[in-house]
């Protein structure tokens, strides 16, 4: 049975490789030696260090896990050039209807999701609301403050 696809941004695949590897290297050589330091220190069942770096071991296995999961089922979003729709991967200018605050997020999925990079996930209220809609449409989007309303001012990669 075939899993699922993940549908990647170009720099969010290449981001995610670059962080597997540096966690494969780090659970080789860092944590390999913090463990073999900790046991020279004698008792482990008293040895913090040792619990510790145990510890770190298995959330550095864990993400490990989760990355190569993610990127075994990935495929990159090619741009295929059409602008007329929000699609994954475009950077989309919305202004708030009610505030009139204007805002630019990059959709993505939520694997590379991050608010303070302006990338918001496209299973997210306002990700969802604004997939598939146009250049100047008003979207209505249930948010956890309540219905607000958008327009898509711009469409852009």
């Amino acid at each position: 049975m075939k899993k699922k696809a993940i549908y990647l941004t170009q720099e969010g695949y290449d981001r995610m490789k670059e962080e597997l590897e540096s966690l494969r290297k780090r659970l080789m050589y860092d944590i390999a030696e913090r463990i073999k330091e900790a046991r020279e220190l004698g008792d482990l069942s008293e040895n913090s260090e040792y619990d510790e770096a145990k510890n770190e071991q298995g959330r550095i296995d864990s993400r490990i896990k989760q990355l190569e999961e993610i990127l075994n089922n990935a495929e990159v979003i090619e741009d295929d050039g059409d602008m007329s729709t929000v699609k994954l991967g475009h950077i989309v200018e919305l202004q708030n209807m009610e505030t009139g605050e204007k805002s630019e997020y990059r959709i993505v999925n939520a694997q590379e999701a991050n608010i303070f990079e302006g990338k918001i996930s496209a299973d997210s209220p306002i990700g969802k609301g604004i997939l598939a809609h146009k250049v100047d449409e008003v979207v209505r989007v249930k948010t956890p403050s309540g219905w607000a309303k958008y327009k898509i001012l711009t469409i852009g990669r």
